[in-house]
């Protein structure tokens, strides 16, 4: 297997797509525009009957059309990881746990596993790839993030957009630009996986600290202030937990951040949004009917600044907001001055 060749010779080999939402088709359609074919998991038979029928994914990205004889699908976990040599990991945070459980160190053992997931393991509040270092004991220049200014719409959309593939074996993580990059994704390499992954977290809670003052009704001017004080929360925080030396101005940093928090399609700024404008948390929830991260991130950072102790006001507020049920309006007004 290609795994077991020197990191010189390594290659990503056949890709396994664990995730069939919005960014998990996306992905998809990026990793074909370069591949022979791919590996997909979904969950339900219906599903995967439904998009060998219509070419498209029945529930994501539906103008999205496929060569479904390009895609090897599958129902089972097991068989997907054992046919699979490097695993791209693309479900909601909150089923990570579930999807893995049906893993065993054994059958990972070897194996390339991509993290595309924005967020983190909830209640164990461990990023990715620290979960699949302690508990599958998988090496760290086996495990890779991938992250950046990139909406699962405009890709569908065929619109101009940036990665970065992350690895402590930069080497490899060249290899997996490779499958990446193509005439539409402009693909990066990083060895910073965990300040990616933190900043993949922090984005999303302050993309709804930014839909929340959308809420009640801030306009652009506060909302260049709020975010300029973000990255500076973002760089404070990462620096604290992984000191290395990184740009925080990079496109996988502030882009990622600046594209949640703005954009239509930014599902935790719209969350936010509902929350400024009176929803409770499981009102926004249940009406938005797709996952924010940034709801179970939040928790995730607080706790962990717990013992870091970095000076994270914005994330704080918007942990207040959340889960102590803490007046939004009165919430933001206090933040205002305190921002600069």
């Amino acid at each position: 297997m290609n795994t077991k060749k020197s990191d010189s010779k390594w290659t990503p080999g056949r890709i396994g797509i664990i995730g069939s939402g919005s960014w998990g088709t996306a992905l998809a359609k990026i990793i074909l525009a370069t591949q022979p074919d791919i590996n997909w998991y979904f969950r339900f038979k219906e599903t995967v009957r439904q998009f060998r029928q219509h070419k498209h994914n029945p529930s994501y990205l539906t103008n999205q059309q496929f060569e479904t004889d390009r895609i090897n699908f599958y129902t089972d976990i097991p068989k997907i990881v054992e046919d699979s040599d490097t695993i791209l990991l693309v479900t909601p945070s909150p089923y990570i746990k579930n999807i893995l459980g049906k893993m065993t160190p054994e059958m990972l053992e070897g194996k390339f596993v991509l993290n595309a997931i924005k967020g983190i393991v909830p209640e164990d509040n461990v990023l990715i790839s620290n979960y699949l270092a302690d508990e599958y004991g998988i090496p760290l220049d086996m495990i890779g993030a991938i992250s950046g200014p990139c909406h699962a719409e405009e890709v569908a959309l065929g619109r101009l957009s940036y990665l970065t593939v992350s690895c402590a074996n930069i080497d490899k993580a060249k290899q997996l630009q490779k499958v990446i990059q193509g005439p539409q994704v402009m693909c990066g390499v990083s060895d910073d996986v965990t300040g990616i992954e933190y900043a993949s977290v922090l984005k999303n809670v302050y993309a709804i600290a930014a839909g929340i003052c959308q809420g009640i009704r801030h306009g652009d001017n506060f909302q260049a202030v709020l975010i300029s004080n973000a990255i500076g929360e973002m760089a404070r925080f990462i620096d604290a937990v992984h000191p290395l030396e990184r740009d925080i101005k990079g496109t996988e940093y502030l882009g990622d951040l600046l594209v949640t928090a703005y954009s239509r399609y930014s599902r935790n700024r719209t969350f936010g949004t509902m929350i400024g404008k009176g929803y409770s948390v499981k009102q926004a929830q249940l009406e938005m009917e797709m996952i924010a991260e940034g709801y179970y991130g939040t928790k995730c950072i607080h706790e962990v600044n717990l013992g870091v102790k970095a000076s994270i006001p914005i994330a704080d507020i918007v942990y207040q907001i959340l889960y102590e049920r803490k007046d939004p309006v009165k919430a933001i007004e206090e933040l205002s001055k305190i921002l600069s």
